[in-house]
This record gives C-alpha cells, structure tokens and sequence, in this order.
C-alpha cells in the first residue's frame, strides 16, 4: 500500500505541476467493506510444503509399491522351491526304501554264500520205487458214542 500511495502522491504532484487540472481526479470506490488482508507470502511457503509432502508421500507409496512387488515375487519363489523340496523328499523317501529292500536280498544272498548252506547237489542218488502195503482203511460209524452236554 505504500508504493500505490507514494505513487498517488507523485501522480497529485504532477498534475499540480503541470496544470493540466484543478484537482486529481477523483474516483469512487467501486466495493465498500472491509475484507480480509490475504498474507500471500504466507500461503505461499504452505503451498510450496504441502508440495513438498505430497511428493514425499507419492515417493514413498511408490517404494511400498515396489518393495511389495519385491517381496511377493520372492514369496512366489520360495512357494515354489517349497514344493520341488517336498517332492524330492518324497521321491528321496521312496528311493530309500527301495535301497532298504535291495540292501536286505544283498545281505541275505552275501550271508547264505558265506555260510554256504545252500549247494548244488553233487550227485543224484536213485531211489527204487516201494510199493505200499500199508491200506488205510477209514470206518464210519453212523451212530457213534456222542457225548452230549446238557446245560451249561
């Protein structure tokens, strides 16, 4: 408001010194009222920090988004690693056991060779034929000694 007055001033003084008029013009006030003083510096330093934090903010969801990426690709991985673990486990398992199998025929077949209790004979021994002269006669009694129980 200083400036505009002080130009006031001058542009009064120059119309005093040159002549042109009488008296300034004059004009009237266009709004009367009174009405608040905006303090521009000071909405300016506010929107200059609310930019600042806006930015701060966008830079920092943008890094949750890219650690989140990150972290669920890395999830994904160790799921899938999970699974060819438990697999191989699985097949390992099943491997095992059959090794346990063949291991045990390996152990019998080494111990029967060591001990030698299966040969082959060394020679055939023929046997004549007898004949039988023993006749088993079954009997059947159709009324035989039955023992009956009665009561308990």
């Amino acid at each position: 408001m200083n400036s505009t007055a002080r130009t006031r001033v001058k542009r009064d003084s120059y119309y005093e010194y040159n002549k042109y008029a009488q008296s300034p013009i004059s004009q009237a006030k266009v709004i009367e009222g009174y009405f608040f003083k905006e303090n521009l510096l000071k909405e300016m330093v506010i929107r200059k920090v609310n930019v600042t934090l806006c930015a701060i903010l966008t830079c920092c969801v943008i890094s949750a988004f890219v650690s989140y990426y990150f972290a669920m690709s890395n999830e994904i991985t160790l799921n899938t690693l999970s699974r060819q673990v438990t697999t191989l486990n699985d097949e390992n398992s099943e491997l095992q056991n059959h090794l346990d199998k063949l291991k045990s025929f390996n152990n019998v077949d080494n111990t029967m060779a060591q001990q030698n209790i299966l040969q082959k004979a060394a020679t055939v021994m023929e046997v004549p034929a007898v004949t039988s002269s023993a006749n088993l006669e079954t009997k059947k009694t159709l009324a035989g000694n039955m023992d009956l129980a009665i009561g308990y």
